[in-house]
């Protein structure tokens, strides 16, 4: 019997979504022997914030180490967050796969009487750790008090109880794929924030060399997603940004056409470039880097390097 090897971190959401992908692989390729093994990244490890991370040039502390142990050839194929990985790849790997996305939209949870972002009262207190989200949320409501969160989604809702924080912003694909969609009390759309390119999807990367690998995972790929990730990645990369960037950007796909939304603020909100294009759904690629260009003619760059520099 053929064996693969599958790379995922060991958090709980990343099991949870590396099992499935694993159980999807299986009923593809049920002759074949998945076995899972769990890699600790930087991001895992570092007492340091992800922002402060992401400041240094650390592009790629969620995954370098997995990246690793596919070029040694330790595990044969990667389980990652899409959103996670770098719009840049190194040498010798590919993006093989990219299952069907859910829900891509950020969610709110909050106390009793604190469950839609709108309502919150004056000063009321909202967790997240993500840059982005900060920046949506002070652009949007700038008399609430957003205040940093870090640790996983059970850390995060558990912040609920302890007095300090009324309310916490995360990711849907998260909770979902956690079963945890009972929790949810709003899901934000796109007119309040957009989430972060490639947000609910996942990737799966091997060897560039490995063929049946690169087979293997691909017998899971959606074209649709591909084409919807693939606009939000460009654009992305045309800004010059990286993951920790405040930048959102989502694509939608409907007979034939694509259209991709892009914002990008200033982290204290005082400032918001918000643009939107449709073509072609078979230049999602472009679409998104010319909507980057757009934008950086817009002011994007100095937005961005803003809030590295805070």
């Amino acid at each position: 019997m053929r064996s693969i090897t599958v790379g995922t971190r060991g958090s709980t959401l990343a099991l949870a979504q590396t099992r499935w992908v694993v159980g999807r692989l299986k009923e593809e390729w049920p002759d074949t022997d998945f076995r899972i093994q769990t890699i600790s990244t930087k991001g895992d490890k570092s007492g340091e914030s992800l922002a402060s991370l992401a400041q240094k040039g650390d592009k790629g502390f969620w995954v370098k180490e997995i990246e690793d142990a596919l070029l040694s050839s330790r595990i044969d194929i990667a389980v990652h967050s899409l959103k996670d990985l770098p719009t840049a790849q190194p040498e010798g790997l590919e993006v093989a796969s990219i299952p069907q996305r859910v829900d891509a939209r950020d969610v709110l949870i909050g106390k009793e009487g604190m469950k839609r972002l709108a309502e919150l009262p004056a000063g009321a207190r909202i967790g997240t750790s993500s840059i982005r989200r900060k920046a949506f949320l002070r652009s949007f409501r700038p008399d609430l008090d957003v205040r940093d969160l870090r640790g996983n989604i059970d850390t995060r809702l558990a912040a609920l109880g302890s007095g300090d924080y009324d309310a916490v912003v995360l990711a849907a694909a998260g909770l979902i794929r956690l079963e945890l969609r009972p929790r949810i009390d709003e899901f934000l759309e796109s007119d309040i924030m957009l989430p972060a390119p490639g947000q609910g999807a996942l990737a799966l990367e091997t060897r560039s060399d490995d063929d049946l690998s690169v087979e293997v995972a691909y017998a899971i790929h959606d074209r649709v997603t591909d084409d919807r990730v693939t606009a939000e990645r460009e654009f992305l990369a045309g800004l010059g940004a990286g993951c920790m960037a405040p930048v959102g950007a989502h694509a939608s796909v409907k007979g034939g056409l694509l259209t991709l939304e892009g914002w990008v603020g200033a982290l204290d909100g005082s400032q918001v470039i918000r643009a939107t294009t449709t073509g072609d759904v078979a230049e999602c690629a472009d679409l998104g880097a010319e909507l980057a260009q757009d934008m950086l003619a817009q002011g994007a760059a100095e937005l961005i390097e803003g809030a590295r520099a805070q």
